[in-house]
């Protein structure tokens, strides 16, 4: 009996051991990301659908901003990093991937009646000239600017697309996401800021600019101009296990994917 017995608990020992071990083998394909707060959300939902088909594989996926995650993927501590801006000059060491566009929807609160703005005036009123809502046809009261933090590609490609040499107030509020903006001007009738289009919803109105909205099919038409490429960013050729994941980014049930989110394809 005693003899049987350790035969047995060797036998669970043995399987406990192969099991450990094929979780161990599960776990070594690991890839992780980190950077811009407006490719974060999407490139979670793309990791979610990447994992179940690939259950061997564990996608982890970080903010901290562009700028954040191009030093990382310069450093090397992160196998992509993501931007929301164009690379400069100094960065153009990394490996660039364009996964889709994206356009920058200018948000107020749906109880604003405006509806359309010039990209002047949306200048002026993040460099501080316009600062009432009724210098633009509404009440007689001050404007609730919100814009992102330095660093941001947000901020960075909203600076370059419609600021041009102008610059952001310092008076303006400054939120650290796109999640912080849309949640401030959702709940500030005054409130006025800008987001990735694909994060615009019912809480917030997105305004026409110079008379052209903010869809899809104007981005595709190059009709609507407020638009940045989504990118990642690898040190060099992408790691095997890195590779697959944006093989599968840029695969046509990725592209549905990012489709799906309000984004504009780069393969459709």
């Amino acid at each position: 009996m005693y003899r049987f017995f350790c035969i047995l608990m060797c036998f669970f020992l043995f399987i406990s051991s192969c099991s450990k071990g094929n979780a161990n083998k599960q776990k070594r394909h690991l890839v992780n990301i980190a950077g811009s707060t407006s490719v974060m959300p999407f490139t979670e939902k793309l990791a979610e659908y990447f994992m179940v088909g690939h259950p061997e594989f564990i996608v982890n996926v970080q903010s901290g901003g562009s700028t954040a995650g191009i030093q990382a993927c310069m450093n090397g501590t992160v196998h992509i990093g993501m931007s929301s801006r164009e690379l400069k000059e100094d960065e153009k060491v990394l490996n660039e991937i364009i996964i889709c566009y994206d356009g920058i929807a200018i948000i107020v609160n749906p109880a604003n009646p405006i509806s359309d703005l010039s990209i002047e005036q949306v200048r002026n009123i993040f460099a501080g000239k316009i600062k009432n809502w009724k210098e633009l046809g509404w009440i007689d009261r001050k404007i609730d600017a919100v814009t992102r933090e330095e660093g941001s590609g947000t901020r960075g490609a909203f600076e370059e697309l419609v600021m041009h040499k102008a610059l952001i107030d310092d008076g303006i509020m400054v939120q650290d996401s796109n999640g912080s903006v849309k949640e401030v001007v959702a709940t500030d009738p005054y409130a006025i800021g800008y987001v990735s289009l694909g994060m615009v919803d019912n809480k917030v109105k997105a305004v026409k600019i110079d008379g052209i909205e903010p869809t899809v099919q104007n981005i595709k038409q190059k009709r609507y101009k407020v638009v940045r490429p989504f990118l990642y960013l690898t040190k060099g050729k992408p790691e095997p296990d890195a590779q697959t994941f944006i093989d599968f980014v840029l695969s046509k049930e990725g592209q549905n994917i990012l489709k799906k989110e309000g984004l504009v394809p780069v393969n459709d």
